[in-house]
C-alpha cells in the first residue's frame, strides 16, 4: 500500500485525484492541505510515502514548499503536479527536489504511473530519468536562480512584493532585491514589462491590455 498526501488549493482535484487512487488500488490518502503552510505543518507528511504537490499555494507557495521540505527530509519522493506545461517548470522543480512533474492537462494514469515510479525507483535513477525527459533551457528567465525564479512566478500571479516576502519569510528589501536582479536579467523595468515578457515566453496565457 502506497501511502499518499496531496496538497492542492482546490476541492475538486484532491476528491478526484483520491477517487483515481482509490478506484486503481493499492494506494491510501493519509492527508491532504488546501494551503502551504498546511503541508509544512502536518505531522502527516511524515507518515506518507509520496508527496503529490501543487505549485500553486497560497500562503505559502509550492515552490517555497518543496524547497523547504526538500532540506527537511530530503528522502521523501515529491511529485509536482501543476497546472504548467512540462516545459516551463519541469526542469526547476527537479533542480529543487522534485523526483517527478506531471503537468494537469495530462490523463490520470501519468499521475498514477509517477507516483508508484516515485516509490519503486531508485531516486539518482527517477531524477535522471526526468531531467532527460525536460528540453534544456536558453533563454533570459531561465538564467534566473530558483529564489529570483519563484519571485518571478509570484509577481506574475499578482502578488505584491510585501506578501511575496511574507510568503517567504524574508524582509521586503530582499524580495526588491530580487526583483532588481529579475528586470536586469530580463531586460524590462516594470511589473507590466515582467508580464509582456511572459507573455511573449509562453509562460502566461493572456496579454496584458
Amino acid at each position: 500500500m502506497i501511502r499518499v498526501f496531496i496538497a492542492d488549493d482546490h476541492a475538486m482535484v484532491r476528491m478526484g485525484m483520491r477517487q483515481v487512487l482509490h478506484e486503481i488500488g493499492g494506494f491510501e490518502v493519509v492527508g491532504e492541505a488546501s494551503n502551504g503552510r498546511e503541508v509544512l505543518n502536518s505531522p502527516l507528511v511524515d507518515t506518507c510515502d509520496v508527496l503529490v504537490l501543487d505549485l500553486s499555494l497560497p500562503r505559502v507557495t509550492g515552490t517555497e514548499v518543496l524547497r523547504r521540505l526538500h532540506a527537511r527530509r530530503p528522502q521523501l519522493p515529491i511529485v509536482v503536479h501543476s497546472m504548467y506545461p512540462e516545459e516551463q517548470l519541469a526542469k526547476r522543480s527537479i533542480a529543487a527536489g522534485a523526483v517527478a512533474y506531471v503537468s494537469k492537462e495530462r490523463a490520470p494514469e501519468a499521475l498514477v504511473e509517477a507516483i508508484r515510479s516515485a516509490v519503486s525507483t531508485p531516486r539518482y535513477e527517477l531524477m535522471q530519468r526526468a531531467a532527460g525527459e525536460v528540453a534544456s533551457g536558453g533563454a533570459p528567465h531561465d538564467e534566473l536562480t530558483p529564489r529570483e525564479h519563484q519571485v518571478f512566478m509570484r509577481l506574475l500571479a499578482g502578488a505584491t512584493v510585501a506578501e511575496i516576502a511574507a510568503e517567504l519569510n524574508v524582509h521586503s528589501c530582499t524580495v526588491s532585491n530580487h526583483f532588481a536582479k529579475i528586470r536586469g536579467k530580463l531586460g524590462v523595468q516594470s511589473i507590466a514589462d515582467l508580464v509582456r515578457y511572459a507573455y511573449g515566453a509562453g509562460l502566461i496565457d493572456a496579454e496584458p491590455r
